[in-house]
């Protein structure tokens, strides 16, 4: 059912537990199967510089959050933002036909958080500001 790569991800997630401080927090749910994420990021020289999650869900849920951290990590706010459900989904090797709304939830969940750094930030781009 599921690939050896998501199980991994299940059994041993990388990069799992809240962020003290974060820059940017990205808070996703599925009301349909009850899956809550909550991904966090730090930037850095436009980079996300750390990221962590917290989910609260199936084992595709917490491998897909898993998967879209070592995904992100060192990307800028724009490249993250092209990560998409399908990269996901790819990175785990496939998902069932009715665990494919995980995927769904981790892209958002990065959509989100950079979207809430940017809105910090009060800009909607992430080019610094001239001092």
């Amino acid at each position: 059912m599921y690939s050896d790569k998501l199980i991994d991800h299940f059994r041993n997630p990388r990069n799992m537990g809240r962020m003290e401080n974060p820059d940017g927090i990205g808070k996703v749910g599925n009301p349909v199967c009850g899956d809550v994420m909550y991904l966090y990021i730090k930037i850095k020289d436009n980079k996300i510089d750390d990221i962590k999650f917290e989910t609260f869900g199936c084992a595709a849920a917490i491998g897909t959050s898993s998967v879209i951290t070592e995904m992100a990590k060192g990307k800028t706010l724009d490249e993250a933002l092209k990560i998409t459900k399908k990269d996901v989904v790819d990175a785990v090797g496939g998902l069932p036909p009715i665990k494919m709304h995980c995927s769904v939830l981790a892209a958002d969940a990065l959509r989100a958080a950079i979207e809430d750094y940017r809105k910090k930030k009060g800009s909607g781009n992430d080019k610094p500001k001239d001092s």
